[in-house]
């Protein structure tokens, strides 16, 4: 996380979450919880046991520790909720996911209905942050248990790892091929484009040749120097 000093009150000081990223009907207040002139999410991971649970640090797999607790509002209920933003830096992408959501009502010891928590788009927060930070275009969404692509088409998270068919009659391909590479990333595969190669049974020069494209097309970062796949 950066670790900028924050400007008193100013909850978007590291550029983490900004106005901008959230849907209507949802606002960002210009301060921390509590009215506090400093940012308080790393004693709020103590209470709730995430500084506990961090991976170690030659681990491939992301860390729990340095999230940062959001305070949004909704405009219409005036629901309080505080969402925990945590850097995915093992991710291919690198993305920012939500790992925490706190909801309070606007008169403390009202109930929180069902209708309250749905209305809470964390898919579409989400988007909205990668998308600002890393000017990601790979499809990201999920309805119900799906991956929606481009196209319309919508293919199961558990498919990814299948062979993806042939890139001139399949639609959306290179969006499969940024999708397949960033699954065996994150499962922590050491060289995702010999598995890919094997996975869709192509020559290693074929699958490289894949993710290049991809890579072009904005789907996936830049390759990392001498880092394999």
């Amino acid at each position: 996380m950066p670790a900028s000093t924050p400007r008193p009150g100013d909850q978007s000081y590291d550029g983490l979450l900004v106005a901008d990223d959230l849907p209507e009907g949802w606002y960002l207040p210009g301060r921390f919880p509590g009215e506090r002139e400093d940012d308080a999410s790393e004693q709020i991971d103590q209470v709730l046991g995430y500084d506990d649970q961090g991976s170690p640090a030659d681990s491939d797999q992301n860390e729990t520790t340095g999230g940062r607790w959001r305070y949004l509002e909704h405009t219409a209920t005036h629901t309080r909720v505080m969402i925990r933003l945590q850097r995915q830096l093992f991710a291919v992408p690198e993305e920012v996911r939500i790992t925490g959501v706190i909801y309070l009502p606007w008169r403390p010891g009202d109930p929180i209905t069902s209708q309250l928590l749905r209305e809470l788009p964390t898919a579409r927060i989400e988007a909205a942050i990668n998308k600002r930070l890393f000017a990601m275009k790979r499809t990201e969404t999920i309805t119900g248990g799906k991956i929606v692509l481009p196209s319309g088409r919508k293919v199961s998270e558990r498919d990814l790892l299948k062979p993806l068919g042939d890139p001139k009659k399949v639609a959306d391909f290179y969006e499969l091929v940024a999708l397949q590479h960033g699954r065996l990333t994150q499962q922590g595969d050491a060289n995702p484009s010999a598995t890919m190669a094997q996975i869709n049974r192509v020559a290693l020069s074929t699958a490289q040749g894949w993710i290049t494209k991809a890579r072009e097309r904005g789907l996936l970062p830049p390759g990392r120097r001498g880092r394999a796949g």
